[in-house]
């Protein structure tokens, strides 16, 4: 079967390059791919992503600034377009395990494409040193007191099936925000069904405890670990169950 590129539009596509490509990206904001808010890759990364040139690409941002659905700065171009809504209530953050007291709370969330913590690598699979999406939360009170910290780690089945993840990838560099907040709707429309175990310890002490989630599929594949370190003087835990696949 031929592979299909931007290039090769069906016979009814009369749409310039940029349009298809603008549509395209479209697409990934609609989807929540790139949430609102968040930056987009840059030019040289869209144009490798889709086998186009810069120019084109440029072209195409520039089509959806003119309609309002990216804003530019001096960060770069970010998506405005708010996204569709979730499908559960369970999915309005990740990772999902604790509501903040502090309506205040400042979040922070970045993804790194690195090496996981060895314990992560070992519950997910992973040869030692083999990198992987690791995703990395942080929510503080407006006087810097914090409230929870998570690490996550993705495993290589899950990026392999769910590709709004694995497009993370390109944007992995500790700095971009990256709020996967559809990141289990994205899991169940793959057609997984997630199975989450978690375990609750206590941390040093009686004010932290830490949460461990294991999220494993309908083939007890693993998907993705979080140690989840919560303030619970000050925030509150919320248990999460199996979710089917969407079908």
């Amino acid at each position: 079967m031929a592979r299909t590129t931007p290039h090769d539009p069906p016979p009814s596509d009369v749409r310039p390059l940029y349009g298809r490509i603008a549509a395209l990206l479209l697409d990934e904001l609609r989807d929540g791919t790139v949430p609102p808010g968040e930056r987009l890759p840059g030019e040289r990364h869209l144009a490798a992503r889709y086998g186009v040139s810069r120019e084109t690409v440029r072209q195409a941002l520039e089509v959806l600034r003119r309609s309002g659905l990216v804003a530019t700065d001096r960060r770069g171009s970010h998506a405005t377009l708010p996204g569709r809504p979730v499908e559960t209530p369970e999915s309005l953050a990740f990772p999902v395990g604790a509501r903040p007291a502090d309506p205040c709370a400042v979040d922070r969330a970045t993804v790194t494409w690195e090496a996981p913590p060895p314990e992560h690598a070992r519950a997910l699979g992973l040869a030692p040193h083999r990198p992987t999406l690791v995703h990395r939360y942080l929510s503080v009170t407006p006087d810097g007191r914090s409230l929870r910290t998570a690490v996550t780690s993705f495993s290589a089945v899950v990026l392999a099936e769910v590709a709004e993840l694995a497009r993370y990838r390109d944007r992995a560099d500790g700095a971009t925000p990256a709020q996967l907040r559809r990141a289990y709707d994205w899991m169940r429309k793959a057609g997984l069904a997630l199975h989450h175990r978690d375990s609750i310890t206590q941390v040093g002490d009686a004010s932290s405890v830490r949460v461990t989630r294991r999220v494993h599929d309908q083939y007890a594949r693993p998907l993705e670990i979080t140690d989840l370190v919560v303030n619970a003087e000050q925030d509150a835990l919320v248990y999460e169950f199996t979710l089917p696949a969407a079908g």
